[in-house]
C-alpha cells in the first residue's frame, strides 16, 4: 500500500477518483477534437494534453460554488471541474448556435460561462490577468469571501498584462491566485529563450507575494499549493504565484508543426511522464482503482464524449444575421 498522500491533504477517496475522471474526460474530449479537426469537421484545436493534472488539481483546491476562474485557452480541465459539460465544449468546437461560450463566434478554447463563474477569455494572451485582479478588487470592496484564480503560460508571464496585474494585486493585497502552467514552450520558443530568471515563480518577490514552483504532473502537489494560496487570499494576506511545470504533449495548436523545433526524443520522454498514467498508477498503488474500475471510468467518459460529439455535430449553426448580435447596441 503506497503512502496515502491525498488523505493527508484532506481529500477523500471519492474526491481523488473524481479528479482522475475529470482529467481523463479532458483528455478524451481533446483527443476527439483532434480527430474531428483532421477529418475536416472542426476548424481548430488548442490542446490540454499533458496539463490536465495541474488544471484539475488546482480546480479542486478552490471553492467551485463561489470562486471565479479566468482560464487560458488550454484549461479544459479547469472548466470541466467548474461545471462546463462535454456538450458545451463540443458545441464550441463545431461553432454552433448553442455554444455557451460565445454562440459560435469565438475560436475553441475561449471559455466563458456566467453561471459557473468562468470569465470569458480573449485572443490576445494574458488579458485575463488584469481582469482577475479587478474581480478580486471588487470582491474586497463588496466584502465577498471569494478568490479569483487566473492561469497563463510561461510565455504570457513576459507580457505587460501579467506584470501590471501582479503589481496591483501585490500592492493592494488582493485575493488572486496567479497560476503559470509552464509547458516550456511559448508556441515554438523554448523557456530558456524566454526567461532570464531560472523560474517564473522567481518573479513573485518583486510584487510582494510568495511564489512556488511545483510538479504540474502531480494533481495532489498542485492541489496543496493552490489550497495554501486560496487560504492566504481568504485571510486577507494577498496574492500568490504558483508555477506548475508541465509538458505539452501536442503541437501548440492544430495549425502548428512542432517537429521543426522539438526533437522526437524530447517528446517521447515527455510522454513517459503522462500525468493521467502517473495518477492512475497512484490510485492503483493506494488500492482505490483496479483495472475493472479503470475500464468502467473510461467507458463512462467515452459515452459522454460520443453523445456530446453526436449532439454538437447535428446542432444548428448560428443564423448569419446574428453576426452583429451583441456588437452594436440594439434590442433583442
Amino acid at each position: 500500500m503506497a503512502n496515502n498522500r491525498h488523505s493527508e491533504l484532506g481529500l477523500s477517496d471519492q474526491q481523488v477518483l473524481e479528479m482522475y475522471e475529470i482529467m481523463l474526460l479532458a483528455r478524451r474530449i481533446d483527443e476527439r477534437m483532434w480527430l474531428l479537426n483532421r477529418s475536416g469537421k472542426i476548424p481548430f484545436v488548442i490542446s490540454c494534453q499533458g496539463q490536465e493534472a495541474a488544471q484539475v488539481g488546482a480546480a479542486f483546491a478552490l471553492n467551485r460554488e463561489k470562486d471565479y476562474v479566468l482560464p487560458y485557452y488550454r484549461d479544459l480541465g479547469v472548466v470541466l471541474a467548474f461545471g462546463m459539460t462535454p456538450k458545451d465544449v463540443m458545441l464550441s468546437g463545431f461553432a454552433k448556435a448553442e455554444d455557451p461560450n460565445s454562440g459560435g463566434r469565438q475560436m475553441p478554447g475561449h471559455f466563458g460561462q456566467k453561471k459557473n463563474r468562468i470569465v470569458t477569455g480573449s485572443s490576445p494572451v494574458t488579458t485575463q490577468v488584469p481582469h482577475a485582479v479587478g474581480i478580486a478588487l471588487a470582491a474586497r470592496m463588496e466584502k465577498n469571501d471569494i478568490v479569483s484564480f487566473v492561469t497563463f503560460g510561461e510565455g504570457s508571464s513576459n507580457q505587460g498584462d501579467f506584470h501590471e496585474g501582479a503589481n496591483f494585486a501585490g500592492v493592494h493585497k488582493l485575493p488572486v491566485i496567479f497560476m503559470c502552467e509552464n509547458n516550456q514552450y511559448a508556441i515554438s520558443v523554448p523557456v530558456e529563450k524566454q526567461l532570464a530568471c531560472e523560474k517564473v515563480s522567481d518573479r513573485a518577490i518583486g510584487y510582494g507575494m510568495p511564489g512556488v514552483t511545483v510538479d504540474g504532473k502531480d494533481p495532489l502537489e498542485v492541489y496543496k499549493a493552490v489550497k495554501e494560496a486560496a487560504d492566504r487570499g481568504r485571510r486577507g494576506e494577498g496574492p500568490s504565484l504558483v508555477e506548475t511545470i508541465t509538458h505539452r504533449l501536442t503541437p501548440h495548436s492544430s495549425d502548428d508543426d512542432d517537429r521543426s523545433y522539438r526533437s522526437p526524443d524530447e517528446l517521447a520522454k515527455a510522454k513517459t511522464e503522462d500525468p493521467i498514467i502517473l495518477f492512475g498508477a497512484y490510485l492503483k498503488e493506494t488500492g482505490l482503482m483496479n483495472n475493472d474500475l479503470e475500464k468502467e471510468i473510461n467507458d463512462r467518459v467515452m459515452k459522454q464524449v460520443n453523445e456530446a460529439t453526436d449532439y454538437a455535430e447535428e446542432a444548428p449553426y448560428p443564423d448569419p444575421e446574428d453576426a452583429l448580435k451583441f456588437v452594436y447596441a440594439a434590442e433583442y
